[in-house]
């Protein structure tokens, strides 16, 4: 089992019947929901799910996990997501896969945020992985130019040579910060910006942080 798999399992086991639980995004969430179905399938598990993408919406329709909306579900029990990079201070940095916006939001509804990764994640100080910010289409150059003078070197994402657009109709710009030593105070300064929908920085939110080693072993930090 790959340290993906390893985290994944390990969060899952947190589940317990009757839960509202959030599914994430990404390729460490696939195993976990992977997993959730499969709980669902064997044991019966009873849970009820909102997920941070369509994709991972369809992935979890897919194995027959039962879903539900914001109409329904005001607050959720757990969710276990992943992370682009996760500091010591289990701070984070969140969007590689686009659902930035879908997250923080499925995540300030969270009473337990899980975040799995693999040990190539966890890093001393954040700002390697550079920081997905999601901004509106109009006027996204001048957005651009804001980050840059906040220090950063923004590019714009693109796919297959298209500009990339989130579920949400929006463009993300990954901007380099360097070494990010105050993420909070970036973050405020990031989210005053016109035209930014949200950042990639998520402050303060994770509980538990679940990293899966090369060696087989998992190893659990909780906020303290």
């Amino acid at each position: 089992m790959n340290p993906k798999q390893l985290a994944a399992h390990a969060a899952v086991a947190l589940i317990e019947n009757g839960m509202k639980v959030g599914l994430g995004t990404g390729s460490t969430a696939y195993f976990a929901i992977q997993k959730i179905g499969q709980r669902v399938k064997e044991e019966g598990l009873q849970v009820t799910c909102i997920a941070t993408s369509i994709q991972s919406e369809e992935l979890a329709k897919s194995l027959n996990i039962p879903m539900a909306g914001f109409d329904t579900l005001k607050r959720l029990d757990i969710t276990i997501d992943g992370a682009d990079e996760a500091d010591h201070q289990l701070q984070l940095i969140k969007g590689g896969g686009g659902a930035l916006l879908r997250e923080k939001i499925i995540a300030y509804m969270t009473d337990h945020y899980v975040i799995i990764a693999d040990q190539s994640k966890y890093v001393e100080t954040l700002g390697k992985f550079h920081l997905p910010v999601e901004v509106i289409p109009f006027g996204w150059q001048r957005t651009f130019d804001h980050l840059e003078a906040l220090g950063a070197k923004p590019h714009l994402r693109q796919r297959d040579t298209a500009i990339y657009i989130t579920d949400n109709g929006n463009y993300i710009l990954d901007c380099d910060f360097g070494a990010i030593f105050e993420p909070r105070d970036l973050q405020t300064k990031i989210d005053l910006i016109p035209g930014v929908v949200e950042c990639g920085l998520f402050v303060d939110r994770t509980g538990t942080l679940i990293i899966g080693n090369n060696d087989g072993s998992v190893v659990t930090h909780n906020r303290k």
